[in-house]
């Protein structure tokens, strides 16, 4: 399905749903609301503006200021909300991976309002997975935030037609792919493996990290029963130097869209990237799924599914705080994620949204969702589910320090002593 046709389904559906249940408020919201976000691209872009579409619809009065920071898995936008938020100058809401990212600092730090009474409200404590509700909690229960979407980590993205005239395959797991599939790519002068800048490598290592460790030594390396400076460990640095000698020199320079774009025309055999790749081939590209592209689950994490999931909040200190309540009921509708997923690359995380229509939800998604429902979930650390940001902004260096000097011993250690100063290790370790 072209976009042009895509996008007026969807205009439709926006049109259809038009009169979402909104929680009962002492006020009519008017006035400037503005929305803080990293979608400043492709189908998230797209996405968002088609939900601020609706929103502007269901109330005229609210002029909405999209304020959204370009920088994939919002590096940039984080930096700029945080000086904000110490500034004591917050939105009136911004996105927030569900997680560590939200409950480690801003749930943490007295700086979030509950959302219960919106929950109970509008249903929502039965429509979203319990897994999910516990990741925007706090200890004592309390919800901060409102979750949009679905994401999967764990992607490997191709073009079938380029396999098959380069003599590949879809590798099983990363030494099928480094003995087999990498020299055959390379033998022919094309890039085994795309890789883009700093945030995209850390994204690539817990697919490597997933593959060699599974889902239980995956989980010790957040809850401190994997040892980061283990044998195990240090073979998991070791193989990921493997896989980016597999990849474009040129990676530092590189967006994951420049990335994606690689694969897409015929520069590169794969990539590891989130759904929202998805949303990029669907949207910015035009391409349609199972033709001008394709996807599995990256090599050697099949069963297995690593989630992060968008969400927003309501800060203390909201300058308009009925239009962001406003939105908030509105965006964790399942009318409003489906307006909104299927242009972004991600699932729904209102479990009653209409993932069955084909028309709206392609083959990817429909995939994706019986993945999501019958794998074995894990979080993610490079969008922030598990792991607090202080050791993902560190785990970052570590990455950049590894990618130029391949000595695994040095970033075992060093991601071992960032466990240590961060907590993520077990008594008696």
């Amino acid at each position: 399905m072209k976009f042009t046709k895509f996008f007026a389904l969807l205009l439709i559906v926006a049109l259809a749903f038009g009169a979402v249940s909104v929680m009962a408020q002492d006020e009519t919201p008017s006035g400037e609301l503005e929305i803080f976000s990293w979608w400043a691209g492709g189908g998230e872009a797209a996405g968002l503006e088609a939900l601020i579409a609706e929103f502007s619809a269901m109330y005229p009065d609210v002029t909405v200021m999209n304020a959204a920071v370009a920088g994939g898995s919002g590096v940039n936008a984080r930096a700029v909300l945080q000086t904000r938020m110490i500034g004591n100058d917050p939105p009136d809401t911004f996105q927030v991976h569900a997680g560590q990212e939200l409950n480690a600092v801003w749930v943490a730090e007295d700086k979030m309002q509950s959302l219960n009474e919106l929950f109970e409200a509008n249903g929502w404590l039965e429509q979203y997975p319990q897994g999910l509700l516990d990741l925007i909690s706090d200890a004592e229960g309390n919800i901060y935030s409102v979750p949009v979407n679905i994401h999967r980590s764990n992607v490997m993205w191709y073009v079938p037609a380029n396999l098959e005239m380069w003599g590949v395959t879809v590798p099983a797991d990363w030494d099928e792919f480094i003995s087999t599939t990498c020299p055959t790519l390379q033998a022919a002068d094309i890039v085994p493996l795309s890789v883009g800048e700093n945030w995209t490598q850390a994204h690539l290592f817990e697919s490597v990290a997933l593959g060699e460790l599974g889902a239980e030594g995956y989980n010790g390396l957040w809850n401190g029963a994997t040892a980061w400076d283990s044998d195990e460990v240090v073979a998991v640095w070791e193989k990921f130097g493997q896989i980016l000698d597999c990849s474009n020199d040129d990676r530092n320079a590189l967006s994951w869209q420049d990335a994606s774009q690689m694969v897409s025309e015929g520069n590169a055999a794969f990539n590891i990237m989130g759904d929202w790749a998805a949303g990029y081939f669907l949207v910015d590209l035009a391409l349609e799924p199972g033709e001008g592209f394709a996807w599995a689950a990256s090599p050697g994490t099949d069963g297995t599914f690593i989630m992060l999931s968008d969400t927003f909040g309501l800060p203390v200190g909201a300058p308009n705080q009925v239009a962001a309540e406003a939105w908030l009921n509105f965006l964790g509708s399942a009318e409003a994620q489906d307006i909104f997923n299927p242009l972004k690359g991600s699932l729904p995380a209102n479990t009653t949204a209409d993932i069955t229509n084909s028309e709206l939800y392609n083959a990817y998604f429909q995939d994706a969702y019986e993945d999501w429902t019958t794998n074995t979930i894990v979080g993610s650390q490079a969008h922030g589910a598990v792991a607090p940001p202080n050791f993902s902004n560190s785990f970052s260096t570590v990455i950049a320090a590894f990618a130029d000097d391949r000595d695994a011993e040095t970033a075992a250690a060093s991601t071992a002593e960032l466990a240590v100063e961060n907590n993520m290790i077990m008594e008696g370790m």
